[in-house]
């Protein structure tokens, strides 16, 4: 198991470019499934999940040429099915949780798709019901063996249907459209998510001959058509980075640039962190953060007190939240974080308050913060990341606090964050690797 050694204090400065994103980089590489012809994919993060997915499709059957670092082809002319039957196929799709936009494309292409109950992190149970609901609506048929931990899906003949998802999930809103998309006739999906992530799968889909119709809403109108053709896409830079520089540059920066942001694409997030008193400016497509010596906690216009949760878009993406409380551990006054989406996500803040900060655990799903108005530092500690943003948000945390500390399992990080010390010690932190 690897670890991180961070030696704390060491002010960033300098400029970053962000990754691409990882949520839209899984949805569109499994999208490349639906069509025998070549697909290039450019600003793919190099990241374990995406690796891992990149390597089951190869194994799959899949060809895959890798152009330059984060530019691919892919092309699905000819895949192996009877190598989804495998258990090492099954196994490998247990430890990925991606794997499960792989069912939408292979559903629609062959008519069948098995696949193990997906890993991942320790953020709560992340449910695939809407996934198989919208699946059966569409025509398929549906098995799940509770002693194996497997699900397969089947079909003859999809046809076109109205739906109403249960929740929107962003995953299940892909996995559908990408099963819509060669069905028969047209499938209207209401409650649909429609994150960047969702709205840069339907624009991919569309330049393949896929007519949808409604992207950016909850509300999205498939026509189902026989066949796709190959495309050119690049991938967004990830607006989970993003944020998460925001937060290194709130606690632990000495004027930081973030480059070539898509602002436009980050919906809530820079005002999010100004609620908390962060102060940034916009130049073009770049963020510039100053040093943050003392930052205040807003309150509502009425004075009463301030809360933040998270939402399906265009609210504030969950995955945030855990970068938010950390800085907000040092901002002057209280803010009441309330995270709605997932549960056990704010139990890793038992790490925050044996580092010295105050915060109040009152449930699964909330949690109040005392700032300290930078009056002392966090203290170090040995810590484990219990899941990706959680890991993140102990690495800013270690960064700014007093002494050495250690983050055990940072494989979690790894999962969402490219070669982040080495990107991270460019900027003067002091991070290493041990294994």
């Amino acid at each position: 198991m690897a670890s991180f050694i961070i030696e704390g204090g060491h002010r960033l400065k300098g400029e970053i470019t962000p990754q691409g994103a990882k949520n839209e980089a899984l949805e569109v590489i499994a999208a490349t499934l639906l069509t025998a012809e070549s697909v290039r994919i450019t600003n793919i993060p190099n990241i374990l999940d995406v690796n891992n997915l990149i390597r089951l499709m190869s194994d799959m059957g899949c060809l895959i040429t890798k152009n330059a670092p984060g530019d691919f082809t892919f092309q699905a002319k000819e895949l192996n099915l009877e190598y989804l039957r495998s258990t090492e196929f099954l196994s490998r799709c247990s430890k990925l949780r991606g794997s499960v936009l792989l069912l939408g494309p292979l559903l629609a292409r062959y008519g069948w798709a098995a696949l193990a109950q997906p890993g991942g992190d320790k953020i709560g149970r992340r449910r695939l019901d809407t996934h198989f609901l919208g699946f059966k609506k569409l025509g398929a048929k549906f098995s799940h063996s509770m002693k194996q931990q497997t699900f397969e899906i089947s079909a003859d003949k999809l046809k076109g249907t109205y739906m109403l998802l249960d929740e929107a999930s962003i995953t299940g809103t892909a996995n559908i459209v990408m099963a819509a998309v060669l069905a028969e006739g047209t499938t209207t999906i209401y409650n649909a998510a429609c994150e960047p992530y969702i709205q840069q799968l339907c624009k991919m889909l569309n330049r393949m001959g896929a007519k949808i119709s409604g992207i950016a809403s909850n509300l999205l109108t498939i026509e189902g058509v026989k066949e796709l053709q190959g495309t050119e896409h690049c991938i967004l830079p990830d607006m989970i980075e993003i944020g998460s520089f925001i937060g290194m540059a709130a606690l632990a920066g000495d004027g930081l640039t973030i480059k070539d942001v898509a602002y436009e694409e980050l919906g809530i997030i820079p005002y999010s962190f100004s609620q908390l008193g962060i102060k940034m400016e916009r130049r073009g497509d770049d963020l510039y953060i100053p040093r943050q010596d003392n930052y205040e906690i807003e309150t509502f216009i009425d004075g009463s007190f301030m809360t933040v949760a998270d939402a399906p878009w265009p609210g504030l993406t969950p995955d945030l939240l855990s970068v938010l409380i950390v800085v907000a551990t040092q901002a002057k006054g209280s803010v009441l974080f309330h995270q709605k989406m997932f549960e056990s996500r704010l139990f890793f803040v038992d790490k925050l308050i044996e580092m010295g900060a105050q915060i109040i655990l009152c449930d699964p799903h909330r949690a109040v913060v005392v700032g300290h108005n930078n009056a002392f530092t966090l203290r170090a500690r040995r810590m484990t990341s219990p899941d990706i943003r959680a890991g993140i948000a102990l690495l800013i945390a270690a960064m700014s606090a007093e002494g050495t500390s250690i983050i055990d399992n940072i494989e979690q990080i790894d999962r969402g964050y490219e070669n982040i010390e080495e990107r991270l010690n460019s900027l003067g932190a002091n991070i290493k690797r041990t294994e």
